[in-house]
């Protein structure tokens, strides 16, 4: 069943300068509060993903509840498109994964085993988008996937698919609104995801470490080197392979463990040059992670985006961050969840487990406005919780549009948090004096 979400009794905040952090800088950002957090720890989204279509930029992302395509070509009036049930909805969904490939969004859910498979056309979107796949009869259930675009096949790891459990599986998409089972392939074990060019598979095989595997011949694949000891070694989670494919980076999901630049120019010979981990905490987790342009996009849960330039892969230097989670630290799993920055703007693509979609953009992205400050809020629009990250700090009022003051406080120097809860609907005007200059949100 395909719904939109129609948003009401809202106070609704848009930026007209907008708020920076250590060189991004938000463009959008959407969340549903009526949407339930999973039964696990909370949380309430899941992956990110990005396509373009018609000449119009796509954001796609995950939910309890389904799938979420918004429209963000102009990101500074991006909307919600269509939201679409998933095969399952329920607080025991945590994990959805998507990708795109000809025309057509896949999308699968981990838990339960009454999910499926769907697939979605979005060759008209965003005039129509329709579900024309919802079926367990090759998935019941799946982590992830990845579409080696260059075959048109994919592959399916972890879940249940053809009545086998936890392999990993490769469909084909000769015919790509009815997916036909390949074969499975489970030699070196679990495999929690996978990153495939031309037959080439990088696997993160969880506990059992990094094998890298041509696929050619999907009879008889053959491995061409593995790693399986290197430095934090713990549950190898996913990676990405730079556009040379001379360098992979992956990260294992373990609390305070690094991620590992490798050089993979020879497979037979896998070597760690580098390490990586933001400098925020000790117990930082790397989650997902993107190549491009020699530049290391990480979705770093609590810690948010983070991105490294890797350009020398045997030094890599910090390049940006941007804290999607206001709260503090933890050690569970909250915070941002998934990036995907390969949209030809460049503007990149965050989802966070709690606060939903985020539309960000580099800096020299917004060159052209006048005034640059370090005060971002969020959610937007939001019920009765905004949080605002400010730098600077400074004085605080909130007025409605009768100009009548409805808070006015001092902002301390990093994260502040707004209850709304006895406002009224509506749009109010959001004043931060820093005694620099005026800052100005409504």
């Amino acid at each position: 069943m395909m719904k939109k979400y129609v948003f009401s009794f809202y106070i609704i905040i848009c930026s007209l300068v907008f708020g920076q952090q250590n060189n991004l800088n938000v463009l959008y950002q959407w969340s549903d509060e009526t949407i339930s957090g999973d039964n696990w720890v909370g949380n309430v989204y899941n992956e990110i993903w990005g396509f373009v279509q018609n000449e119009h930029e796509f954001a796609v992302m995950g939910s309890t509840e389904g799938t979420h395509i918004f429209d963000v070509t102009d990101p500074l009036n991006g909307y919600l498109v269509e939201s679409i049930d998933g095969g399952s909805t329920s607080p025991d969904v945590v994990h959805r994964d998507f990708h795109t490939y000809n025309g057509y969004l896949y999308t699968v859910a981990d838990e339960m085993n009454t999910s499926t498979l769907q697939i979605i056309d979005v060759n008209n979107a965003p005039n129509s988008i329709e579900l024309v796949y919802d079926s367990n009869d090759i998935i019941t259930r799946a982590h992830n996937i990845f579409i080696d675009e260059d075959n048109g096949i994919m592959y399916v790891c972890g879940g249940k698919v053809n009545g086998s459990s936890n392999n990993l599986c490769l469909l084909s998409l000769d015919d790509p609104e009815n997916p036909t089972y390949l074969t499975n392939y489970n030699t070196h074990g679990y495999v929690h995801d996978i990153y495939v060019i031309d037959n080439i598979g990088y696997l993160n095989a969880g506990n059992n470490g990094l094998h890298i595997v041509d696929f050619s011949d999907i009879n008889s694949p053959q491995t061409l080197g593995s790693l399986t000891d290197y430095p934090y070694q713990g549950y190898n989670h996913s990676g990405w392979l730079s556009e040379d494919g001379n360098t992979y980076v992956f990260a294992d999901e373990n609390h305070g463990y690094k991620m590992k630049i490798c050089d993979v120019s020879n497979p037979s010979d896998i070597t760690v040059i580098g390490t990586l981990l933001s400098d925020v905490a000790d117990n930082s987790i790397p989650h997902n992670l993107i190549i491009k342009d020699n530049l290391l996009y990480v979705s770093h849960y609590y810690d948010g985006l983070w991105i490294w330039d890797i350009s020398n892969p045997e030094n890599p230097t910090y390049f940006a961050s941007y804290d999607t989670y206001p709260l503090p630290n933890g050690n569970s799993y909250k915070g941002a969840w998934g990036v995907y920055p390969l949209l030809p703007s460049g503007n990149l693509l965050v989802s966070d487990m709690q606060y939903g979609l985020f539309v960000l953009t580099h800096e020299e992205g917004i060159s052209s406005l006048n005034e640059v400050n370090t005060t971002s809020i969020f959610p937007n629009p939001c019920n009765d919780i905004l949080h605002i990250n400010s730098t600077d700090g400074g004085e605080l009022k909130l007025y409605d549009v009768y100009g009548n003051i409805m808070i006015d406080k001092s902002v301390s120097n990093h994260q502040e948090t707004l209850q709304l809860d006895f406002l009224r609907p509506g749009v109010y005007l959001l004043c931060i004096d820093d005694k620099k200059q005026t800052i100005i949100k409504n």
